[in-house]
């Protein structure tokens, strides 16, 4: 079965330790759990056609009131070529 988050581009260094589909504000994401060198984080990947209405502010607060986001965490927005929007977020520092 084909998802819309099949061609998701990875970076060669991350390592995906959990991923799902899920659905955030009405909105179909892709929720990934990731460690690059030595930092954890996670991410809620969008299509960006899916939220090409939302500005960057109204997808951190969608992060926020959905609970996905711990509280004060840094949530960086980004956007690929592939077409994708991501939102990293929870970011733990290597002990």
């Amino acid at each position: 079965m084909d998802s819309k988050f099949d061609a998701v581009p990875l970076d060669d260094e991350t390592f995906i330790l959990a991923q799902n589909e899920i659905v955030v504000g009405g909105y179909d994401a892709l929720h990934q759990v990731w460690k690059w060198e030595g930092i954890r984080a996670e991410s809620l990947i969008f299509l960006t056609a899916d939220v090409a209405a939302l500005q960057e502010e109204d997808l951190k607060q969608l992060l926020v009131s959905e609970a996905q986001a711990a509280p004060g965490s840094a949530i960086t927005v980004s956007h690929s070529d592939s077409g994708y929007t991501f939102l990293n977020f929870n970011f733990q520092e290597p002990d």
